[in-house]
Formats: C-alpha cells, structure tokens, sequence
C-alpha cells in the first residue's frame, strides 16, 4: 500500500526513476565496474577480471541483494557480495581497496548528475512559457503595487520578464553547481587511499573518468557535504522563485482583483459545496510543496558537520531529503509552467484596477510635470501629496482635487491633467526592457 505522496500524487515520472532502488543500485554497480577497471589500468586487477566485472552488471539482482541485507544488516556490503557472486572467480576483486562510502557517494554523485539533467531541461521550459508570456503582454498595462497598495503602472510583460532572469540566474548557478555537486572518491577508509598503495590518486581519477565525473582532491571517508548542502539550498531557491511567481498568480486571482487565472477545465470542480468555485490549486500547490522543500536545507546543513573522519548521522537522513527534495522541485517545476502557459487575462478588470483609485496612484507623474514646470521637485512633491491626501479623504476623482489648487491649475490645463494621469503613457521603458530579455535569452516567437 502506498504511503507517500511521492508514490502516488507528486511526481514526474522521469525524476522518479532517477531515485528508485534499482536506478541506484544499478549506479553503485557502475561504480564497481569502473573501480575495478581503474585497477586494471594500474596492475592491481588483471584486464581479463575487470573486462568481466564490468560485464556482469546486468546480472546482479536486487532481490539477491535484498535477501543478502537481510542476512548481514549491511546494504553496501551485500551490493559487494551479491556482485561478487554474480561474477565468479573474479568476483574476489570486486571493491578491491574501497569503502563503502567510495561506492555509495560515487554512485549518488552519478544520480545527481542525471538529477540536475532534468532540472536543466524544466527550468529551459518554465523560461521559455515565461518568455512567451512576457512577449505576448509587453503592452498589457496594469497596475503596479508596493506594499500591497497602487502605484505607478507597469506591465505584466515587464513582470514576466523578470521573472525570466530570474530563471536564467538559476540555469547559470545550476551550470556552476554540477561539477561541485557531481563528483566522486575513491579515498579509502579515513581518506589516505592506504588499501590502494601508491597508485591511490591514479585510481580515482581513472574511476571517475570511466564514470565520466570529476574526481574530489581530497575527501575523507565522505565526500564534504558542503556540497550537498549547496545543492540542496540550490533547489530551496528555485522553489522559492516558484513560490513568489505562484503566489503573484494567486493574488491577482483574488475575486476582487481578478485579473487573471489559471486555466479550469470543463468538468474540473472547485469546491464540493460551492459549485462556483474556481480556485489556484495548481499554483497553490506550488507554494505548499516549496516550502518543503525549503525546509530540508536546515539538515543538509547540519549533515556537513560529522565526527573526524565521518559518522553515520548524515546517512539516513539523506535518504530522506535529496531523492525528496528533487522529487518535489521537478514536480513543482513542471506544475508551475504548466500554470503560466495556461493563464487566462482579463483585460477589463485590469483596467477596472487602475482606476479604482480614481487617478491617486498618477501622483508621480503630475509631480515631474509640475517640477518641469518651475516648481522644482520637492515643492512639486509637497504639493501633489497634499491633493493626494484631498482626494483620499474627500473621495473624489484625483483631476478634481488638482484643479481645485490654484498653483496646480495655473500651470495645467484640464486636457494636460487627462494625458499625464493616462495610464497607458507612463510605463516609461517597460516594453523596451521586455524586448531586450526577448533578444537576450533568444526567443523566438512560437
């Protein structure tokens, strides 16, 4: 019976079979393979065993191996005899030299590498969905908001826009991160590589050029979790990116705001009391699954700081977060470019927004009119906030509280009020800024 989400509800099936027993055991064995041809290169094994080694992969069943942990309580140890056994008499060279950790760090470096593959190519898609969304609204105006509240107006293109580099900053670090993260040991019991003799350091670094990753300098029994931890944090601040956009998508969802929404199926049902409902569930799904994956960078934290050489505590806890943590940051990644590429916009209720302030949030751009006008700006200033104030607590249209200052409407006409209070014409160099990311990241429209 299934237990976890994970096993049932959340999930891509791709990322999924990067983290099942099988994909990992099938890694730890590549690691063996690619040891024991390493030691083949330096004379300690001879060609003819490891060409064998490498060759019975496919023979090792997770059940023996299963049925060999049963017996022993040890879960790298019964990979080893299970291989060794699959293998014959050469078998006895089977993790010649190694720790279990050489193998088992190894072969995670191999299914983080595959991990950060998929990662790459759903952060590619989110950024392309926010690039086409970018393009198509780089004129959409709507109303910008700090502190919750009206400002100045923007447009959803610039957001989108934003967001892309966002996305793109995240590819770069992701570009940075896999040869820190993806790397592998072959280090020994305690990091001195004793049980491999003098050719200790060529060993590794022909281990890990078979595997086809870069070697560690030095490690000791582990590989330092300072890089897991990165990694780690590094998908806790993709999430957080998914979060914002999903939590900006939910808020101009909002009844009173509703500006745009997620796409809704015909028969999909938003509630199982209110038939009306069409509620976020994709992007509020989004924001719910991010903050768990937030939450694991504090153990991947803690998990660098082991006893001396090392000691288990880090083991089982990492078990738990870095197959979870990649599991539900794919997952998240797909939802959420499933959500942009689906918005619905509704322009009538954009502009229905801007103007709910009747003008007020165009204080700005009357305060640069006037200061251009012989005022200067910090008298400009005084004067427009204290209209603003005029209209706010009076409730009247922003024109009717300038016209009603007789320094304002000396300086301008009803007419100028109208065109510098326009929405539409102080968005400054939003739509130049959008094309510059459109030509920057390559888009080309679908």
């Amino acid at each position: 019976m299934a237990i976890h989400p994970i096993e049932f509800r959340y999930g891509t099936p791709e990322m999924k079979a990067v983290w099942t027993e099988e994909a990992k055991l099938k890694k730890l064995l590549q690691v063996e393979a690619a040891l024991a041809m390493a030691e083949a290169e330096v004379g300690l094994v001879s060609k003819e065993d490891a060409k064998t080694i490498a060759a019975c992969i496919n023979d090792v069943r997770p059940e023996r191996v299963k049925e060999i942990e049963d017996e022993i309580s040890h879960d790298m140890m019964a990979v080893v005899l299970a291989y060794a056994e699959a293998c014959g008499e050469p078998g006895q060279w089977v993790h010649y030299g190694a720790t279990s950790n050489d193998i088992l760090d190894t072969g995670l470096a191999l299914q983080l590498k595959d991990a950060m593959e998929i990662i790459d190519d759903k952060l590619e898609k989110l950024k392309q969905a926010l690039l086409q969304k970018a393009d198509e609204t780089k004129t959409l105006v709507t109303a910008g908001r700090t502190h919750g509240q009206l400002a100045v107006p923007t447009t959803y293109g610039l957001r989108f826009a934003i967001w892309v580099m966002e996305v793109a900053r995240h590819q770069e670090r992701l570009r940075q991160l896999k040869p820190r993260v993806a790397v592998g040991q072959m280090s020994g019991a305690v990091g001195t590589q004793a049980a491999f003799g003098k050719d200790g350091i060529r060993i590794k670094e022909f281990t890990m050029s078979f595997l086809g990753i870069p070697a560690v300098t030095v490690s000791n029994q582990v590989i330092q979790r300072d890089r897991h931890a990165e990694y780690m944090a590094y998908l806790a601040l993709v999430a957080s990116t998914l979060d914002k956009i999903c939590l900006e998508i939910r808020i101009m969802q909002r009844s009173e705001i509703g500006e745009l929404a997620e796409g809704f199926g015909k028969k999909q049902v938003g509630s199982s009391t209110m038939p009306h409902k069409r509620n976020p569930i994709n992007s509020e799904q989004v924001c719910g699954i991010a903050r768990v994956v937030r939450s694991y960078v504090e153990p991947a934290l803690e998990n660098n700081v082991l006893w001396d050489e090392r000691d288990l505590t880090n083991s089982s806890c990492e078990r738990i977060i870095i197959p979870e943590a990649t599991i539900l940051l794919d997952h998240i990644l797909k939802k959420a470019t499933n959500v942009i590429s689906g918005l619905t916009f509704y322009p009538e209720n954009i502009r229905r927004n801007m103007n709910v302030l009747k003008g007020v949030q165009m204080s700005e751009a009357v305060m640069i009119a006037l200061a251009n006008r012989g005022f200067g700006r910090q008298k400009a200033h005084e004067m427009i906030r204290a209209a603003s104030m005029r209209a706010f607590e009076q409730n009247m249209p922003f024109k009717q509280a300038l016209m009603e200052d007789k320094e304002i409407s000396a300086k301008l006409t009803p007419s100028e009020i109208d065109e510098i209070t326009d929405p539409e014409k102080y968005i400054g160099t939003a739509v130049e800024q959008v094309e510059e990311v459109l030509r920057k990241e390559g888009y080309i429209p679908q």
